[in-house]
């Protein structure tokens, strides 16, 4: 049985949703710990929103491309942060859409993800907009374990309890 515990330690993702909160960043560290520790893989989803249909197709075209090109390039930087806490590179994934629903998606599509994080707000407003959405309206359509980071963790904190 010892293989079968390896390949299931191995198989382990962690998923960060990569957005502009500053509490990305605490999620993002706990989860490459947590997947260095135990042999798993990080991915990272990033989710751009649609843009508004405009009268000039060509113009919706580039703007499209561009918030791609700004999603892929956010994704590449924060890769290299978990290379060097992992010694591996993540998943990365971009999908377009609204947060919630691309994510929610996406956990039913791929086995590969094991456990979401995401960290709390660090301000006092409360735990941030999808946490709320994932513990509240939506928390029956999750289909895999969730854990929750307070934003306002230190990396010293971080590596503590990872």
């Amino acid at each position: 049985m010892p293989e079968a515990s390896e390949a299931a330690r191995r198989d382990r993702v962690f998923l960060v949703v990569v957005d502009d909160s500053p509490e990305r960043a605490v999620a993002l560290r706990y989860a490459a710990l947590r997947a260095a520790k135990s042999g798993g893989r990080v991915a990272l989803l990033r989710v751009v929103e649609p843009v508004e249909q405009s009268e000039w197709a060509g113009i919706g075209a580039m703007m499209a491309e561009e918030r791609r090109d700004e999603a892929e390039a956010t994704l590449a930087g924060l890769a290299a942060q978990v290379r060097d806490i992992t010694g591996g590179l993540p998943i990365l994934i971009t999908r377009e859409g609204k947060v919630a629903d691309e994510l929610l998606a996406l956990l039913e599509e791929d086995p590969r993800i094991s456990i979401l994080v995401l960290a709390t707000a660090a301000n006092a407003k409360g735990p941030g907009p999808l946490v709320t959405a994932l513990t509240g309206k939506l928390a029956g359509r999750m289909t895999v374990p969730m854990t929750i980071v307070p934003g306002s963790m230190s990396d010293a904190e971080l590596d503590r309890v990872t």
